[in-house]
């Protein structure tokens, strides 16, 4: 018998001296009064005692018989006098029979006995756990199918993040898998080990991104998902299986719409999460677990599959509990003594509760993003939904301005009545919730549209949107956000093209010429970078332009120099500034700058610098150019 097994000890409950009749000798003639008398003792024995009302639910110290003895069990995180309460209750439950009529003294007729929340199975639910081995590499993938680059899946490839000690593997291809390439090892070490191995940086933002939206997308299926992991994504189906022919068939349903995206799927469904969590990344394919079934499905299965960390999982294997059974057999005094300060995560005996779902583990399943659309149901076919674009504006915004939202896409949708769908999108730099402006940028693009013999269902969707803070900036009140040049971005966007507009950014780099570049005036403000201690020129060549200098010192300034053949005499000059080169980005060999800001016989500024020094050892002779003129 195992320790989890024995029954508790609990002590005899004295009996009740107002009920119990004076200890005379019991003189029976027959064995039919021996045993009624035996009976009676029994019931009385069994018979649950007055509750004090003063007491509360809490027993007293000293009282012996409300008391459980030290010796029996108890679930872990239960108080024992909780747990005796419970087993008194029930005890009565089963001692007592409902009757038709009028209960009697002490006892609940049926309708009071009713089913109550707290009685439910624990064991009723449904989850579905879904595991993506391989998402990252499954997103690079696509990304590569799409721009026409992908590489022939025999090559090795392994996607790698910045770790302590260097860049490290994150993610492989199966090609890499096979050629010894694991997750965690540094890329060096598994370039030593695999030289063709193909190594690419990982979107670790993006694959989150992707995760909450496919958290989404799956609620065609249950009405309740979360996040599982980085990998992974939990769902409530209690209920939903019959809507598809039955758990087995909606598996199935799921795998086959994922592999369409290009993701790899392992997917269970259990009683609780964690049985879930455990036989998607260790047990078979499509996996369908009862009730009945938890405890042998689960048994063979590592002590990983508890959602322990790794220090934990290695501690349980030199202790020689390799598999969930085993793990089981242990009595629980023994576990919870050892692991009764460790959190969930290192806990196995928590783990194990949950996985047979005698501990609770809800699932919190976030909101659905609040959608804006509004629609116009017509009474008749129309070819022009212009006069019908003013209303739906104004309560679409409306419902922006509610929930403090701006709409960034803005989608006009009209069905016809042969059922054609043809729609029609803009986009704007900012949030925006103004109705005239949102308006505006439809002008030049209903005629694109095609009403067929005409439509009778018109939409309009704000498809991506923004929260938006107001923050005054001006002391009379009102705000000053930029608002007016965007909406120039907007109308010059929509009219010639998004790709067609562009506006400078900063870069973060102190190179000159790469402080400075050009973005899509749609995309978002960068972070802005912090401004120049020394004065820089308000205009500045690319490329920069050669000139011939003459000079009395070959590290010192020039004292003459010819650009655009004219010559130009120095009266003036300040520096050197030097800027090293960006060892991370330029190639080995390249020369560090120092500027001058030079002043000449007319007055004007010109910003010099020469290139290299004099016996650097990293070219011949130095070169000098003109970058930029000062206003």
């Amino acid at each position: 018998m195992r320790g989890e097994d024995k029954l508790p000890v609990l002590p005899f409950p004295a009996p009740n001296a107002s009920h119990t009749p004076p200890d005379t000798p019991i003189k029976a003639t027959d064995t039919a009064d021996m045993l009624a008398h035996a009976i009676e003792a029994l019931q009385r024995a069994m018979a649950p005692k007055p509750a004090d009302p003063r007491a509360g639910d809490v027993p007293a110290q000293g009282d012996g018989r409300d008391c459980v003895e030290e010796d029996s069990f108890t679930p872990v995180g239960e108080p024992r006098w909780r747990g005796a309460a419970s087993r008194r209750q029930t005890d009565s439950a089963k001692t007592s029979t409902p009757k038709t009529g009028t209960p009697k003294d002490g006892r609940m007729d049926v309708a009071s006995r009713a089913f109550t929340p707290t009685d439910k199975d624990p064991l009723a639910r449904r989850i579905t756990a879904l595991h993506f081995p391989r998402l990252t590499i499954n997103r690079w993938q696509r990304h590569m199918d799409r721009t026409g680059q992908a590489p022939p899946p025999e090559i090795p490839i392994a996607l790698a993040v910045e770790g302590s000690h260097g860049p490290v593997v994150h993610a492989t291809n199966r090609a890499a898998d096979q050629t010894g390439v694991h997750i965690g090892a540094r890329v060096v070490d598994m370039r030593a080990l695999c030289p063709e191995l193909q190594v690419e940086f990982a979107d670790v933002g993006g694959d989150q991104a992707a995760l909450k939206r496919l958290m989404l997308w799956v609620r065609r299926w249950c009405p309740w998902s979360a996040l599982d992991g980085p990998n992974g994504l939990i769902l409530d189906t209690t209920g939903s299986d019959h809507l598809w022919g039955g758990e087995a068939a909606m598996l199935r349903e799921i795998e086959g719409k994922l592999s369409t995206l290009g993701l790899e799927t392992d997917l269970a469904t259990a009683p609780t999460h964690g049985a879930a969590w455990a036989l998607s990344r260790f047990g078979g394919v499509r996996e369908v677990c009862l009730a009945d079934e938890l405890a042998q499905r689960t048994a063979p299965l590592p002590t990983a599959a508890l959602r322990l960390q790794g220090d934990t999982v290695l501690l349980l294997k030199r202790l020689g509990l390799k598999t969930v059974g085993a793990l089981a057999d242990v009595p629980r005094l023994s576990l919870a003594r050892r692991f009764q300060r460790a959190e969930l995560g290192q806990n196995p005996l928590l783990r194990l509760d949950q996985m047979m779902g005698r501990m609770g583990e809800p699932l919190q399943s976030p909101d659905d993003p609040p959608r804006f659309s509004v629609q116009s149901n017509l009474a008749e076919p129309v070819l022009d939904p212009e006069p019908h674009m003013p209303d739906m504006a104004k309560e679409l915004c409306a419902g922006l301005h509610a929930q403090g939202c701006g709409a960034r896409r803005v989608t006009l949708t009209i069905y016809r009545t042969d059922g054609d769908v043809d729609r029609i999108s803009v986009a704007t730099s900012q949030a925006s919730r103004d109705p005239a402006h949102i308006l505006r940028l439809f002008d030049g693009k209903l005629e694109r549209l095609n009403p067929g013999f005409g439509f009778d269902l018109i939409t309009l969707d704000a498809s991506v949107v923004e929260h938006v803070q107001r923050v005054q900036t001006r002391i009379e009140g009102g705000t000053d956000g930029g608002a007016e040049l965007a909406h120039l971005i907007d109308r010059l966007s929509a009219k010639f093209g998004a790709e067609n507009i562009r506006r400078p950014a900063p870069r973060d780099s102190h190179v000159p010429e790469r402080r400075e570049g050009w973005q899509a005036a749609m995309a978002p403000d960068g972070a802005s970078l912090p401004a120049h201690t020394r004065p820089r020129p308000l205009r500045l060549l690319q490329p920069p332009e050669d000139i011939r200098v003459l000079y009395a010192v070959p590290e010192g300034p020039p004292a003459q120099f010819m650009w655009r053949r004219l010559t130009h005499k120095v009266v003036r000059f300040e520096g050197p500034e030097r800027i090293a080169p960006e060892w991370w980005r330029d190639r080995p060999g390249t020369r560090l700058r120092d500027y001058y800001r030079i002043e000449d016989q007319n007055g004007c500024r010109y910003w010099l610098f020469r290139e290299g020094i004099a016996g650097d050892g990293r070219g011949g002779a130095p070169r000098w150019c003109v970058q930029g003129i000062f206003a």
